[in-house]
């Protein structure tokens, strides 16, 4: 605020010199105005031949001479001078208009007195009309402005310093408040939030934008401790079960198992390195969570179809039965695999025509057809039974299926949906693609026949660590960041990911953008 005032006063001064400037030059412009149109006025006379004398002379601050070009007076006002021109002969041009200053003295007047000259004519001879004016009045008008601001100066700095401190002081209490709020927040208290002033200013929304900020990272804070602390129950449930069959085998020595205990620890080592990989992922997605510079130079043009088949095949069904015999009519050495009771376990992935349904698989003996184009697939004995593993199903697109993405982040996000499908179904999972109304995107579907999820919880699956009652088997349950990873890596792509109701079952729907066909 001394800084702000301190450059006030400067302004101040500086307006104050130039305003005596300015005033000097306007009155001293007036007087050379009137005198010249005095000297115009009798120079007229003089080209006449028509010289008063006295020469007539409104009011009394002028005096008027006529002098010849040897310096005689022809003519004079009332009050000027007869015998000595107001300018020696020497001092004039005799061309041109002139202003000069003499001494007032001279005159017979106080201070400096301002002289003009304008040349005439008189019946051919050359003469020169001076007019002369004290500005003793201009000295004291602006002495008299002088003394106003040297006066009213201090005083009027003096008030709007105190106008500025009494403003800037209002102005800036709410700040003060802020800044004390703030000093007063330890993170300790999730309720610890800046003052909101009472006046709709620019104050006010700074501490509602800081009071959202605050918000935010304690939802953020909030997320990371619940990361950490479900992170670490997810890591130490392993630990633990790998710690206790350790400790149990040592206990039981020579009568231990120990190929069912590798086996076991097998299983628990590969979980958690599965929980390991999810969680760094998580940690990448979140550094980058917007598709960025990197992201755009990995993406590219990726065929749904054959990405769906590609995925469908990692789930193969069951082996065929050794025991199942060959039908009458066929060659009992027919080698294995070859007839339709021994269909290999990857007809379990088959394409059929988009928009044509899935006959149902019968849940006894025998075999099954799936369409396949215009030809058929035979389902072998026990897939698709609720008895069995569920059979996974992809129904084929009219033609190429082009979307623009990361292979990799595709494949996993396909992946995860398919195992959750695959671990909730009971006969069987379809995938399915096929494009949106609208042309911008294409609509990827992942449809299971289980319990499905209830209406309420489908938002909150997406949530990392989140697992509904009936998946939190250590068996058959993972550790709740499948669906997390699936709709950070539709969302980095520029995608969706929702859920809705099969009849039964679930149906996950994903929305890839469109990329037009390469070819």
């Amino acid at each position: 605020m001394v800084l702000g005032v301190a450059g006030l006063s400067v302004g101040l001064a500086l307006g104050g010199v130039v305003l005596l400037v300015a005033l000097g030059w306007t009155l001293q412009r007036t007087v050379d105005e009137e005198a010249f149109r005095t000297a115009d006025a009798v120079a007229r006379l003089a080209g006449e031949n028509a010289l008063p004398d006295p020469l007539p002379v409104a009011g009394g601050q002028l005096r008027v001479q006529v002098v010849d070009s040897a310096g005689r007076i022809r003519a004079a006002s009332i009050d000027a001078d007869r015998l000595v021109p107001m300018v020696r002969p020497d001092q004039l041009t005799g061309t041109g208009r002139q202003r000069t200053v003499v001494p007032g003295q001279r005159l017979g007047w106080e201070g400096p007195v301002r002289v003009v000259a304008v040349p005439a004519q008189s019946a051919g001879e050359p003469l020169t009309v001076l007019v002369g004016r004290s500005t003793v009045d201009i000295r004291h008008a602006t002495q008299a402005a002088r003394t106003v601001l040297l006066v009213a100066f201090p005083l009027l700095v003096g008030l709007l310093a105190v106008v500025a401190w009494r403003v800037v002081g209002a102005t800036l209490r709410p700040v003060e408040a802020l800044r004390s709020g703030a000093a007063e927040i330890t993170g300790r208290d999730a309720a610890d939030r800046l003052p909101v002033p009472a006046s709709q200013d620019e104050i006010h929304r700074l501490a509602v934008t800081l009071n959202d900020m605050l918000d935010r990272l304690e939802a953020a804070r909030a997320r990371q401790r619940s990361f950490l602390a479900d992170a670490a129950h997810e890591l130490r449930s392993p630990l633990t079960n790998m710690r206790t069959e350790l400790e149990v085998a040592q206990r039981l020595g020579d009568r231990t198992d120990w190929p069912v205990v590798a086996t076991d620890l097998l299983a628990d080592t590969e979980r958690l390195g599965r929980l390991v990989d999810d969680l760094l992922l998580l940690a990448r997605l979140d550094e980058q969570p917007t598709p960025g510079a990197g992201h755009a130079r990995e993406a590219g043009p990726v065929e749904l179809g054959g990405l769906l088949a590609e995925v469908a095949a990692r789930w193969r069904g069951p082996p065929p039965s050794p025991a199942t015999e060959p039908p009458d009519g066929d060659d009992p050495s027919t080698p294995p695999g070859a007839g339709p009771s021994s269909v290999p376990s990857d007809v379990v992935s088959r394409c059929v025509p988009a928009g044509v349904g899935v006959p149902p698989v019968p849940s006894g003996g025998g075999s099954s057809s799936v369409l396949s184009g215009g030809g058929s697939a035979t389902v072998p004995p026990g897939v698709g039974d609720p008895s069995g593993p569920p059979v996974v199903l992809v129904a084929a697109a009219s033609g190429p299926v082009w979307t623009v993405g990361v292979p990799d982040e595709l494949r996993r996000v396909l992946g995860n949906l398919v195992d959750n499908a695959v671990r909730h179904a009971r006969t069987r999972v379809v995938l399915a693609v096929e494009s949106t109304t609208d042309g911008a995107y294409h609509l990827v579907t992942v449809t299971d026949d289980g319990p499905g999820i209830p209406v309420a919880d489908r938002d909150r699956v997406f949530r990392r660590f989140t697992r509904l009652d009936e998946g939190r088997a250590r068996d058959a349950g993972g550790a709740g960041l499948g669906l997390a990873i699936v709709r950070e890596l539709v969302r980095r792509g520029g995608g969706t990911v929702d859920l809705t109701d099969a009849k039964p079952g679930l149906t996950v729907r994903l929305h890839l953008p469109t990329l037009p066909d390469p070819d």
